[in-house]
């Protein structure tokens, strides 16, 4: 097994800059804007907590986990909260306990499939975008056993929110064949329009869907490596709770504190993620328009197509890299097929190279024409047009 694709697009583009070759840096989701001085000012008092801790994590956390779900229409309950280093390793110990087959949307998060092999789960992809097609999938399920779906609302790698209908489709098949929903929802907090309707399967099947969530995306702080996840039953949560206490131990003391506070939702940061959020769209739809690809509905991902370009994705991203300096994703990185020639974009970490340019990003009425930005734009619409 080789290092994430999307990781080793981060070392590739940093190796480049720092080689001082110009680089249009799309290949990484890193979030890319300047963490909250109030979350800064959390964990510098929250240092010295320098015990483990309970494994599921500190009270006040697992309580504010609860509240931020409750706001949202799923009522809570702090005990099956479990808290991590990340959503990304929540994932991971969900699909070993669950154990059985898992069933990802085409194309999916390039660690989903990943994590499974770990486990030795076999995996099954479904065509979709965020989730598998409904009735793909319920046909896989009536020859295969399966165990689980993994679905991501909103999506990566495409930007795009499941509708509602598809949603309520998926979930008459989980109660068909018994299957255990992931809903990954880590970009919740990130769809465009806030009156975009949003359906969580834990909504309709709470009894058989686990949420995972972070705030590594709608705050910035991915690097601090906090996620929670909201269990269905006691009983699936101890088997995650037994795999925890043997890899991570508990997350990090001062990090949780933070996390507490911000689960909370004070209005400084509910502020700093409408901010944020605005930012994605703007930026993200004009990328998307010089790709001609539909604007995304979320985050700051875009799935776009370039037929003819070369031979297979993998080529055509490195072409773009190679020859234009612009660091993009194949799209089978991501479970799609080679000949698809469809790239995952990611437009976060065109704000700026400081934090000083970064919160200039946030706050300009047009961002589009800080210097910074329009220049790779500029590079980026004449390697695409080439």
């Amino acid at each position: 097994m080789t290092v994430s694709a999307t990781l080793a697009i981060n070392e590739e583009v940093r190796r480049r800059q720092a080689a001082g070759l110009p680089t249009v840096p799309l290949g990484f989701g890193e979030a890319g804007v300047p963490v909250h001085p109030l979350l800064v000012e959390k964990l510098a008092e929250a240092a010295g907590k320098a015990g483990y801790g309970p494994v599921a994590g500190i009270p006040s956390l697992r309580a504010a986990a609860a509240g931020y779900w409750a706001r949202r229409g799923l009522p809570t309950d702090p005990e099956l909260v479990v808290a991590g280093p990340g959503s990304k390793p929540l994932l991971w110990a969900v699909l070993g306990a669950r154990g059985g087959a898992v069933a990802l949307a085409k194309p999916s998060w390039v660690s989903y499939a990943a994590q499974a092999a770990l486990h030795g789960l076999a995996v099954h992809r479904v065509p979709g975008y965020g989730v598998p097609d409904p009735d793909r999938l319920d046909a896989l399920a009536r020859r295969t056993r399966l165990s689980t779906v993994v679905v991501t609302l909103p999506d990566n790698p495409t930007g795009t929110l499941a509708d509602p209908a598809v949603i309520t489709a998926l979930c008459e098949v989980a109660e068909r064949h018994d299957l255990l929903v992931v809903s990954d929802e880590i970009y919740r907090d990130l769809v465009h329009d806030p009156a975009t309707p949003f359906l969580s399967p834990a909504d309709l099947v709470p009894h058989r869907t686990v949420v995972t969530t972070g705030l590594s995306k709608n705050l910035a702080v991915g690097g601090w490596r906090l996620g929670v996840a909201r269990f269905p039953s006691a009983g699936l949560r101890d088997k995650v709770l037994h795999a925890a206490s043997e890899v991570w131990s508990a997350p990090a003391q001062p990090v949780q504190h933070a996390a507490a506070f911000a689960f909370d939702e004070p209005a400084p940061l509910v502020e700093r993620i409408a901010a944020s959020r605005r930012l994605h769209a703007r930026v993200a739809a004009a990328v998307a328009d010089i790709f001609a690809t539909p604007r995304p509905q979320a985050a700051f991902y875009l799935y776009p197509a370039l037929p003819g370009r070369a031979d297979s994705d993998v080529d055509l991203a490195r072409t773009l890299l190679d020859d234009h300096g612009i660091a993009t994703l194949p799209g089978s990185a991501f479970g799609d097929d080679p000949a698809a020639l469809r790239l995952r974009v990611a437009t976060s970490l065109l704000y700026g190279e400081t934090d000083a340019q970064r919160e200039q990003a946030l706050a300009a009425e047009d961002p589009l024409a800080l210097p910074w930005i329009a220049e790779h734009l500029d590079r980026l619409a004449a390697g695409v047009g080439g």
